[in-house]
């Protein structure tokens, strides 16, 4: 008995439409074919190092060190070098376009919204009692006991409780609106007063106030976000029809039953 399983390129698209895929790759498609067409209005094209580099990138991006292990890849995903390059080709066009398109919209924005990319360094603890939250952070007024020591014994996820609470950087945009006018009002370092959400009671150390910085990181977000919307906004102008082979059958009388009100 053989164990080879052959599959049609018709038993990928059924399947494709059975996982209910179809609407997710059609709006890739469409999206591939916006950024094509502008940025062949705009004249922008790609080199030779241009398409090399981006290549690289993409064999560094899946750990692809050796020249075997990129055509083991290239096999898996049943791609050929044409479509490697056409992969780079598009990635490159993607990130020339959106910085054609935006790059001079960046620092007005920055400036203009600057207040939603302060950073703040915080440490969390949420309890469910607020008389317990309060007497907690009188406790850490008074010095009678430490932030860490309160998050050893009530933080339940081990991770952050080893980490003591700590939540890292956090934005503006990713807090909730009544902790973020708090944190962003502290002078650290700073406990401050439990302050009640629908998720429970927060004790929150203010540890550093992060100044915003329009630096290369920045800027490519704020680029990409611009672009991101900018895609959205054409495919939603489009009507998109896709030619998939109707399904000729006429439905079971099974089938025909699943469409009747439950």
């Amino acid at each position: 008995m053989s164990n080879i399983l052959e599959i049609s390129s018709e038993d990928i698209i059924y399947h494709i439409k059975l996982s209910c895929q179809i609407p997710g790759m059609l709006e890739a498609i469409a999206t591939k074919k916006v950024i094509i067409d502008a940025a062949e209005a705009a004249g922008i094209t790609v080199d030779t190092e241009e398409l090399q580099q981006a290549a690289d990138s993409m064999r560094l991006a899946n750990n692809l060190t050796k020249a075997e292990d990129t055509w083991s890849w290239l096999e898996k995903h049943h791609l050929s070098l044409d479509d490697f390059e056409e992969i780079a080709k598009i990635t490159i066009l993607s990130a020339k376009l959106a910085n054609h398109l935006f790059a001079d919209k960046v620092e007005p924005f920055f400036y203009a919204h600057q207040i939603d990319y302060s950073g703040a360094v915080t440490y969390e603890v949420i309890l469910d009692d607020e008389d317990l939250a309060l007497e907690l952070f009188y406790a850490l007024q008074e010095g009678e006991i430490s932030f860490q020591e309160i998050a050893r014994q009530y933080i339940d996820n081990l991770e952050s409780r080893r980490a003591g609470g700590y939540q890292g950087i956090r934005y503006r945009t990713d807090l909730r609106p009544e902790i973020a006018a708090a944190v962003f009002a502290a002078t650290p370092p700073q406990i401050l007063k439990p302050i009640i959400t629908p998720k429970g009671v927060h004790i929150i150390a203010v540890e550093e106030i992060i100044k915003p910085q329009l630096d290369e990181q920045r800027r490519l977000q704020i680029i990409g976000d611009f672009f991101t919307n900018w895609l959205q906004n054409q495919i939603a102008t489009l009507e998109i029809v896709a030619q998939l082979q109707k399904n000729v059958n006429s439905p079971s009388s099974s089938a025909q039953d699943l469409l009747k009100p439950a």
